[in-house]
């Protein structure tokens, strides 16, 4: 068993898709300024919202309200009046919805019992608003459908129990991708490693992949090489699926010790990028087609000690040519820095030493982080060198990086939830 210090992984936050590349629409019936899923409303970190304060308050944000959550990692998300999340209470995996503008419990609904693991408690994974529903997955492998009005359960199943599997060794982390008519997931079971299902039903659609771990990124939607695909990241490796199948189009081998594949892959110019921790690194790959088949060559790699970006569970934010992301130092080790690197390339830009594990997202122009100390730090998002707007503790022991919606950051810990105007004055 790997010492308790080490991390949980836990794909809690963000992606990219800036550059020239195209993506789909994944969750649909969605407001521009809803975090309606994991990454937000593009599923890459990124918000579009304005606006947003440029000079640290007095005294820090100005808190709208703080109520009382429970044990877990699963993110916040927000569609309308409506924000969303899991959390483990009373011995049970309950989803908790609180109205946006007072915090108060609107409903909570349990849809699994209590899990437990050695490197931490209760569900990992992030909600998913679809229109009037929102799709969870627990840390054992349950898969629900739930009315956003009410909490009524609309189906429900185990995802590993359905498919010949267990759970991973850390729970299981990946965030529900809800794409057209399926909700897919990854399930590292006998019978697929990758699992849609029917959004109306909760029945399967199709498998993708067998025998391999299912690692603990959330999958993503891309157009590569002209062509829509469900990207992967698991335990040992990434591919590309085919929507309407879940035939797999390419596979190229990323393992890491402990299949501790964590973070989201991202676009970048047509490229798919993967990062890991565990001392791992980083690689771009260029994935070519010709007719039916497809070729995977590498852009760049940086892989090892000397890596210049370690994603341990965060996934890296692109703004323009650059990428932010966390590098972990080492095998899950205690240092980590915040680096500013050339996406098309991955030349360093620059490096904000021992910055220490957290994660974020980005808006307006800056970059909201939140660390493992519970800080809210901002910082602005630019090439020209790391400059700190400010930070103020906030919240417990974090990995979630802060969900943001109409203004508001939401942020979370094992015991709150908290909710913060990050509006200009």
């Amino acid at each position: 068993m790997r010492p308790a210090f080490r991390h949980l992984p836990l794909a809690i936050l963000a992606c990219p898709l800036l550059f020239v590349a195209t993506s789909i629409n994944i969750v649909q019936s969605a407001s521009a300024d809803d975090w309606s899923q994991f990454l937000g409303p593009d599923r890459n970190g990124i918000s579009q919202e304005t606006g947003l304060i440029d000079e640290w308050p007095a005294g820090g944000l100005k808190e709208v309200w703080r109520v009382k959550g429970g044990v877990g990692m699963s993110g916040v998300a927000v569609q309308g009046d409506t924000a969303c999340t899991l959390i483990q209470t009373g011995g049970q995996q309950r989803v908790l919805a609180l109205n946006t503008k007072t915090g108060a419990t609107t409903w909570s609904t349990p849809v699994a019992a209590a899990y437990e693991n050695g490197q931490g408690d209760g569900p990992r994974a992030t909600p998913a608003f679809v229109g009037g529903s929102v799709f969870v997955f627990t840390g054992d492998g349950t898969l629900a459908r739930l009315k956003v009005a009410d909490g009524t359960i609309e189906w429900s199943h185990n995802v590993l129990k359905r498919h010949g599997g267990k759970p991973a060794d850390y729970g299981m982390a990946c965030s529900p991708l809800v794409v057209g008519d399926l909700v897919v997931v990854q399930a590292g079971a006998s019978a697929g490693t990758v699992v849609a299902c029917d959004i109306k039903t909760g029945e399967p659609r199709w498998t993708s992949g067998r025998g391999e771990a299912a690692g603990y990124s959330s999958p993503a939607v891309f157009t590569v090489s002209g062509q829509p695909q469900i990207v992967a990241l698991k335990g040992a490796s990434v591919s590309g699926i085919d929507l309407k199948s879940g035939t797999e189009l390419w596979k190229y081998p990323y393992r890491t010790d402990y299949d501790c594949n964590t973070a989201s892959p991202i676009l970048v110019g047509g490229n798919v990028l993967v990062s890991a921790g565990e001392n791992h690194g980083s690689t771009m790959l260029k994935i070519g087609s010709k007719g039916d088949s497809f070729k995977v060559d590498k852009v760049w790699s940086s892989i090892g000690g000397g890596s210049v970006m370690r994603n341990e569970w965060q996934t890296a934010i692109q703004l323009g040519d650059y990428l932010y992301a966390f590098d972990n130092v080492g095998s899950a080790g205690p240092v980590t820095h915040l680096v500013c690197i050339e996406a098309a390339t991955g030349k360093s830009v620059w490096m904000k030493t021992r910055f220490g594990k957290g994660n974020m997202i980005a808006a307006d122009g800056k970059l909201f982080a939140t660390t493992m100390k519970g800080e809210l730090v901002v910082i602005k998002a630019t090439p020209d060198g790391y400059e700190e707007l400010g930070r103020s503790t906030v919240i417990e022991t974090t990995r979630q990086a802060p969900s943001l919606a109409n203004g508001r950051l939401y942020l979370r810990d094992g015991a709150e939830i908290v909710c913060l105007d990050a509006r200009k004055k």
